[in-house]
């Protein structure tokens, strides 16, 4: 469909095909992302740390998952650059090479028993690697699918980029699954855990092949040709977006819902000295099952942020799902295996949904096309790290043998989904504001009867093709 109006971009979208890329590859990246998070609170505390210190080594380990964020924002100032400036299907090309390799190497590494603390250095390393070439995956990927998406369906279309991401996370949880119940847990500790990283060397073939037949965005393309591109969008972000650049660290933070749900949680389930007792191929049913339900949510809940805007699913997910957070813990404390899969079906599968399935539009749209991916990568990233740092936070402050774990950890929880709810509410609405008026805090929003129009009129055209 080619738009020719002054306030959308000329050129044709491949809109099907950009959101096949942009799902792809992010279900192949954070596969890699998440098999190591898996990995963190399971099994590297056992081999590549000090076997003396159970409670050191839980602590260790879970810091070095925080370890790829403080990555993050570095990769996004050159990844956020480099879309910017070259386009956003080089950077994402650059993403999964640089994602793929690094995971693979993991998978290699000797443990702490054979080569002692070059273990955990080395680690430590490659999740610098990971964190850097993740930066640009989710805002490259969004701002792909969110320039190449018809005007009134960009909520839908750019909410497949985290149904990718949640899609990974389930495959991430299966590859363990079968090696975690099957194989002895000697097997698994030397050799098993270390198939699901070798298997990365699908992201950089798959991935490739995906990519490289998606072309460039209509609206970076437009820059392009009339020599509009800026040489440097981080400053012309700082410069002109900052504020809108905070509100994203802040609504970023709702990343602690992920944090709480798949890494403090397991290793309160699962680790031995928190006494929990839940075996390893139980408790991973648990994120897998709220990540199955979170894929089917999400395009429903991209469609009502076209329909109602993007700020009430934010606000209403991320208080509702701070709430969550006391009854999740709590199931887990109480034992309860079942409890504690519904809490998190309803707490991560639903409810958090309102804010992952709506922040792939929302944050691009806050900026122009002009630093669109350095905007958001670089402040997006910010907000993550903060929250990367918790699981090693909850650790101290709820380690082994603490009393009241679930309202300690949840009331950090709630307090900073709260953070995040008010940024929402500060910020403009953004579904009814053409593509070629993005960043403008002046932008007049189409009228709704008009944008409800244009609205059906695309979802007849998609339904047509």
């Amino acid at each position: 469909m080619s738009q020719t109006t002054k306030h959308e971009p000329r050129g044709s979208q491949q809109t099907k095909k950009a959101t096949a890329s942009g799902w792809i590859g992010s279900v192949l990246e954070y596969y890699d992302f998440f098999i190591y998070a898996t990995a963190a609170s399971l099994i590297f505390p056992q081999i590549f740390f000090p076997s003396t210190d159970p409670k050191t080594a839980i602590v260790a380990s879970l810091a070095t998952y925080g370890v790829g964020y403080v990555a993050r924002p570095i990769g996004a100032f050159f990844l956020g650059h480099w879309g910017d400036t070259k386009g956003r299907k080089q950077v994402l090309i650059i993403c999964m090479f640089l994602m793929g390799f690094s995971t693979m190497a993991v998978g290699l590494l000797p443990t702490y028993d054979q080569i002692g603390l070059w273990a955990p250095a080395l680690l430590v390393i490659l999740r610098l690697i990971q964190g850097f070439a993740v930066a640009g995956e989710i805002s490259g990927a969004s701002s792909m699918i969110l320039e190449h998406a018809p005007f009134g369906r960009r909520g839908y279309y750019s909410s497949f980029t985290l149904q990718g991401v949640q899609a990974g996370q389930i495959l991430a949880a299966a590859v363990f699954l079968p090696l975690a119940y099957y194989l002895p847990t000697e097997d698994f500790n030397t050799w098993g855990w270390r198939v699901p990283f070798l298997l990365s060397f699908i992201v950089i073939i798959v991935g490739f092949i995906i990519r490289r037949e998606v072309e460039e965005t209509p609206a970076f393309a437009e820059e392009n040709s009339q020599h509009e591109a800026p040489k440097a969008p981080i400053v012309e972000a700082f410069t002109n977006s900052w504020k809108d650049m905070l509100r994203v660290v802040c609504m970023a933070l709702m990343n602690v819902i992920p944090v709480v749900t798949t890494i403090f949680g397991a290793a309160y389930a699962v680790q031995a000295s928190y006494g929990i007792g839940f075996s390893k191929d139980v408790y991973l049913w648990i994120p897998v099952l709220g990540n199955c339900l979170a894929v089917i949510v999400i395009p429903y809940v991209g469609n009502l942020s076209d329909k109602i805007g993007r700020r009430p699913p934010i606000i209403i997910g991320a208080l509702g799902a701070g709430l969550l957070s006391f009854a999740y813990l709590y199931a887990i404390s109480i034992h309860n295996v079942p409890l504690a899969i519904c809490m998190s079906l309803l707490m991560w599968g639903v409810v958090y949904q309102g804010y992952n399935a709506t922040f792939p539009s929302f944050y691009p749209e806050l900026f122009p096309t002009r630093s669109r991916v350095s905007a958001m990568a670089i402040s997006q990233n910010v907000g993550t790290l903060i929250t990367a740092l918790l699981p090693a936070l909850f650790a101290t402050v709820a380690p082994p043998g603490a009393v009241d774990i679930p309202m300690t950890i949840g009331s950090i929880t709630l307090a900073v989904t709260a953070i995040a709810a008010l940024a929402a509410l500060s910020a403009r609405e953004t579904n009814r504001i053409y593509m070629n008026d993005l960043g403008n805090p002046n932008a007049v929003p189409v009228e709704k009867a008009e944008y409800n129009r244009i609205r059906l009129e695309a979802i007849e055209s998609a339904k047509s093709k």
